[in-house]
């Protein structure tokens, strides 16, 4: 049992961004199948909106007990039987293969994200992939990433970075173009260390549908939020 206490307090608050939990999921389901990891499922929020395929386990793993208890509740009923972990890659034992492995929003809580990035490597099966969703641009480090724990933010040069030995960096590309605008507004004028529930409704609602048609001009390469998904040769 991980000893492990989440130090944010968004998670409750980002629950409810649909627009936007189907705009990033829309973007990486195609990769997503056979046993799925998702590593750092918090309340299991993001979880449904990961499970493209009914065939296979479908794990999450969560270090803090009190966030795996949630979770658990949330996903109670679902179409399938979620298997939940108290703890986390690290506790895992090398028998334990995917063919996915998702991090949602995680890997920047993570100080040693190379090190995390090598492990989630010999937890993925041969053509498997590890799937990556951050906060885009260190330039954007605000009192929010502070707050809640956030070591950085991503850009296509940093993510590719931290490629393990025996991964390839499949895709790299950017998300929410028209939510960069209101994130470079924050960072000079508001500095707000937490958004309001209000905020986090009206970019959700008006700013992610803006986005989807704005994305696509821009071929994904701005936003504020960086998709990132790499693939393991056959052996």
């Amino acid at each position: 049992m991980s000893e492990f206490t989440y130090a944010g307090s968004e998670l409750d608050l980002f629950a409810a961004v649909y627009h936007w939990k189907s705009y990033w999921s829309s973007q990486i389901r195609r990769f997503i199948k056979g046993d799925v990891l998702e590593v750092g499922a918090g309340i299991g929020s993001n979880t449904r909106y990961l499970d493209a395929d009914p065939h296979g386990r479908f794990v999450c793993l969560e270090p803090d007990p009190q966030l795996l208890g949630r979770l658990e509740e949330h996903l109670r009923g679902g179409p399938r039987t979620y298997e939940a972990i108290c703890g986390t890659l690290e506790l895992l034992s090398a028998q334990e293969q995917f063919d996915t492995i998702v991090y949602i929003d995680v890997l920047e809580h993570i100080e040693d994200d190379r090190a995390e990035m090598e492990r989630a490597s010999a937890h993925l099966r041969p053509g498997g992939r590890v799937i990556v969703l951050s906060p885009a641009h260190q330039w954007l480090f605000t009192p929010f990433d502070a707050a809640i724990g956030h070591f950085r933010r991503y850009s296509r040069t940093t993510a590719k970075a931290i490629s393990p030995k025996g991964l390839e960096m499949e895709s790299c590309r950017y998300l929410d173009s028209v939510g960069l605008v209101a994130s470079l507004a924050n960072l000079l004028f508001l500095k707000r260390s937490m958004p309001t529930k209000q905020q986090l409704a009206f970019w959700d609602k008006f700013v992610i549908p803006a986005s989807r048609v704005v994305d696509p001009l821009f071929r994904r390469s701005v936003g504020k939020s960086i998709v990132a998904v790499w693939s393991k040769g056959a052996a």
